[in-house]
């Protein structure tokens, strides 16, 4: 929670707020609106809907705190329903319609791409708290998620040297983020040697149901002794029946281990875990770090919703470390306009819930410690492996047509810059 300050009449001294009900001061004036841009209905509500939550408490927070500059918090929130053409809809209501200041939203790589046409035209600022794909840098989001080298590239590796695994099964849902993904790791386990036969990759529809073909095809690549793995991009309820036909193969986490980049406790609620005991999730925070940081977190979480059932997730981290840098750069800046606002961003830190701090890159990315944790019977994770914050990419080394590009956008005002012909590309935001 952030301090506010006021001089107190004929002592001209300043009496800092920590949240105390008799040390506020009530925020007063128009009130400085926040789009809420997740969805909460179609299949991407059981991943979305938390974060909406999220925002609301954080900004009910911040408003108890003496809002923003002095002025209150209002949350605009919008269903963009898991349409991705809507998001960009929506979007735009935000901005034009309700006009809002900053907007946290999306989860899709395909909804955040469909959302930044409407950004960069409208000079819109998005905050974007999900792991992605990388090979992006906008100057109108902040990515506060995981890219490729905070997640990815360290999971394959936690595969290899730690499990023994000398065949990866890639499957992802069929949209730019699993596709991209894999490129990259592709490219990556070929330079690490294992032979592009021993490499198999699968694509579903969002939704997707029926799993036992393609388990089936998993389960036979190891029939030559070999150990395979399972580097899971599958993307909201479609995992409910992935772990499912796992369980109902007789699959266990030894024989056949998953490392999944978008299953988190809140996926992990509405499944029967008792079987997949052992899996894994790499991300960059989970609900059972043991830090003062997170109990006090999961506490107000519980207070906010009154439900002591509701977990905690990665993305909700993220989404509290981009809210609070906002808040820290808007009060900096001394307006909330994006121009000064993006200005301020450069160097913020906010500390994170597992230990450490997480600090805001010129590339529009942060620092983030990478996380690998084992699932539990309770639906929970035990840490089995963290690391120092690593620096956010938003070009992968691993691409050669990405070796050569960097995002710079405090110095070289540039989100794809050719450090071989010394140009700023502009990068399409079509997709």
């Amino acid at each position: 929670m952030f301090d506010v300050k006021r001089i107190v009449a004929g002592a001209g001294l300043a009496l800092a707020v920590s949240g105390a009900a008799d040390a506020q001061i009530a925020p007063s004036g128009e009130p400085i609106k926040i789009g809420v841009l997740h969805s909460l209905s179609g299949t991407m509500a059981i991943s979305e809907t938390t974060l909406k939550d999220t925002v609301l408490m954080l900004v009910d927070q911040q408003n108890k705190a003496g809002g923003v500059l002095g002025r209150p918090l209002e949350a605009v929130v919008v269903d963009p329903a898991s349409d991705w053409p809507l998001f960009a809809e929506k979007a735009r209501e935000l901005l034009t319609v309700s006009d809002v200041d900053v907007i946290f939203g999306a989860w899709t790589s395909v909804s955040r791409k469909s959302v930044l046409p409407v950004l960069e035209e409208l000079n819109g600022l998005m905050f974007y708290p999900v792991q992605y794909e990388g090979e992006e840098s906008s100057k109108n989001v902040f990515y506060t998620g995981a890219a490729p080298n905070q997640q990815a590239i360290p999971a394959v590796d936690y595969m290899m040297e730690e499990l023994g695994v000398e065949k990866f099964a890639l499957l992802g849902t069929d949209y730019v983020y699993p596709r991209t993904t894999n490129n990259i790791l592709s490219a990556y386990l070929g330079d690490k040697g294992v032979a592009t036969g021993d490499i198999f990759t699968n694509y579903t529809p969002f939704g997707q149901s029926d799993w036992s073909k393609i388990v089936a095809d998993v389960v036979a690549l190891g029939a030559d002794g070999k150990q395979v793995g399972v580097i899971s991009t599958i993307n909201g309820d479609a995992n409910i029946g992935f772990y499912k036909e796992l369980a109902a193969a007789g699959v266990s986490a030894e024989d056949l281990p998953v490392i999944a980049f978008s299953v988190g406790e809140e996926e992990l609620s509405g499944l029967d875990t008792t079987d997949l005991v052992g899996h894994l999730a790499a991300w960059n925070y989970f609900e059972s770090a043991d830090t003062p940081e997170n109990e006090a977190f999961i506490d107000a979480w519980h207070a906010f919703t009154g439900d002591n059932s509701r977990v905690t997730n990665d993305p909700m981290e993220a989404t509290m470390i981009g809210f609070k840098m906002w808040v820290q750069a808007a009060e900096k800046a001394g307006t909330t306009d994006v121009d000064a606002v993006r200005d301020a961003m450069y160097g913020q830190e906010v500390p994170n819930l597992t230990g450490g701090t997480a600090r805001m890159l010129p590339n529009h990315h942060l620092t983030k410690p990478v996380l690998i944790g084992e699932i539990r019977d309770d639906g929970q994770f035990d840490i089995i492996s963290q690391t120092e914050p690593v620096a956010g990419d938003a070009w992968t080394d691993f691409l050669p047509e990405s070796a050569v590009l960097e995002a710079d956008w405090q110095e070289l005002d540039c989100g794809m810059y050719n450090t071989e012909t010394k140009t700023c590309v502009q990068q399409k935001s079509n997709y």
